[in-house]
């Protein structure tokens, strides 16, 4: 029970955004949960970090007004000044992860909870951002 709650004081660090439309909040809203539960299934972690990249693309396409991939996405967003170069990197890490599950042999337990909850935190801390 003490690893329930050691994940659980984690992930109330996950915040959703207050501004981004529903269907948005609802991927991050899953992502957040799948963290939570590593105990059912360890590769919820690194299912979290790929589908809140994937509500992330989204929101940078609405605010960027832009379909390209979410590397392209996160660089022009950096140039901009809309996130800092220490957040890009931080989102990098995790757009690399999922590169390299859907292409290599890396398997979904290479995450640990506690590096799935500082790459979600850096989806959602990037999606908060594109509002200001």
């Amino acid at each position: 029970m003490a690893e329930y709650m050691q994940i659980h004081d984690l992930v109330a660090e996950l915040v959703l955004p207050a501004h981004e439309p529903a269907y948005i909040t609802s991927v991050f809203e899953t992502a957040r949960e799948l963290v939570r539960h590593p105990y059912f299934r360890y590769e919820f972690t690194t299912v979290a970090v790929s589908i809140s990249l994937f509500a992330l693309e989204r929101a940078f396409g609405k605010r960027l007004g832009s379909e390209k991939p979410l590397q392209k996405l996160m660089e022009r967003a950096a140039d901009e000044g809309i996130i800092t170069s220490e957040l890009a990197d931080r989102l990098d890490a995790g757009r690399s992860l999922r590169n390299k599950l859907a292409h290599s042999d890396l398997t979904g337990i290479a995450l640990t909870p506690v590096m799935a909850v500082s790459m979600v935190k850096a989806a959602l801390d990037t999606a908060e951002l594109r509002w200001l």
